[in-house]
């Protein structure tokens, strides 16, 4: 029963008053049980967080993937200062010689554009080299874990249709609070419906809306890969054909189960990998079996899997917050 509570927390989380005997219903258990399940597995640290994930570029900030190569010795240094900035919410290091790999994104009213503040970071932390990977194509971003084992191994990408949305001040209020982490509790949207002094059906109401707008992915419990059993993930890499025939093997790439993200990245004199699908297994020959099979399926020159050895930090993005503001001030002039 856990495994399969913990798939479905993954998916589209219910967004009603009382969610988790919903889900109770749909698995034909008790609210209860599904209640002390999941505390567990938040005391043991493999829920992360129950939050709207939020499409960053949506909301205004700019964002990309970007690879650092640092020396040995200054790595320790290095990561000191890239986790202090608030728009890092990725970082690890990975079997290449860019060996720093961290997701960057800049607020909206930032002093310096994305590029002017990689450059920043590239001279704090003595990088040799960097390149900067932002998304050309999306074909896929949707982190499930299948821990039921029970799932099929390819699924259908639906492509999505957004309505138009103006953000107002009404809706940034509430994305500063459904950014947040929910509580385990039988009504955990209590507190942030009296806190925004709306209703139930507003709140929903508005996450619908930001859904369809495509500003809120998905409302969703996080799992921690580690901890939840999956220990083998990687971030293969692949050099393809670019243009039509490159967009047509990313939906193929996508379409694997296994794969959580899955993006068209430019190419650098250094750098000739262009597909990204980022994997996720309990083991190396997991992981690798997936490679396998996409592999069969899909025209390349050649791929490369990169393990991150180490996690240096992994959190959401805290959206329209003071913390922007005060890093740059402390290293933007």
């Amino acid at each position: 029963m856990k495994d399969e509570i913990l798939y479905r927390v993954q998916k589209n989380f219910p967004l009603t008053k009382k969610p988790f005997e919903q889900i109770a219903k749909e698995l034909n258990t008790t609210e209860e049980n599904v209640l002390n399940i999941l505390k567990e597995e938040k005391k043991n640290n493999i829920i992360r967080q129950t939050s709207a994930i939020f499409d960053t570029k949506k909301l205004g900030y700019k964002s990309s993937l970007v690879a650092f190569e640092i020396e040995e010795k200054d790595i320790d240094a290095a990561v000191a200062i890239l986790n202090s900035h608030p728009g890092i919410s990725h970082n690890y290091e990975r079997n290449h010689s860019y060996n720093i790999w961290f997701t960057l994104a800049i607020a909206p009213n930032s002093k310096s554009n994305l590029e002017e503040t990689v450059e920043i970071l590239s001279k704090l932390t003595n990088a040799k080299d960097y390149i900067i990977l932002p998304t050309l194509k999306l074909f896929k971003i949707s982190v499930k874990l299948d821990t039921t084992n029970k799932q099929e191994k390819k699924e259908k990408v639906a492509k999505k249709d957004f309505k138009e949305l103006v953000l107002n001040e009404f809706h940034y209020d509430i994305i500063k609070e459904a950014q947040n982490d929910i509580a385990i509790i039988s009504e955990p949207f209590k507190d942030t419906i009296e806190k925004l002094n709306i209703s139930y059906e507003e709140f929903f109401n508005t996450l619908k809306e930001f859904q369809e707008a495509g500003v809120m992915r998905r409302f969703a419990c996080i799992l921690n890969h580690r901890r939840a059993g999956f220990n083998a993930n990687a971030m293969v890499v692949w050099d393809i054909e670019e243009g039509a025939k490159g967009e047509e093997i990313g939906k193929v790439a996508a379409s694997f189960s296994a794969v959580s993200h899955c993006y068209l990245r430019p190419k650098y004199p250094t750098w000739n990998y262009n597909l990204f699908t980022m994997i996720h297994g309990k083991t190396k020959e997991d992981t690798q079996e997936v490679i396998n099979n996409i592999a069969k399926e899909i025209d390349y020159k050649s791929n490369m899997p990169l393990y991150s050895s180490r996690e240096f930090k992994k959190v959401r993005i805290k959206y329209f917050c003071d913390e922007f503001k005060q890093w740059e001030e402390k290293y933007i002039n």
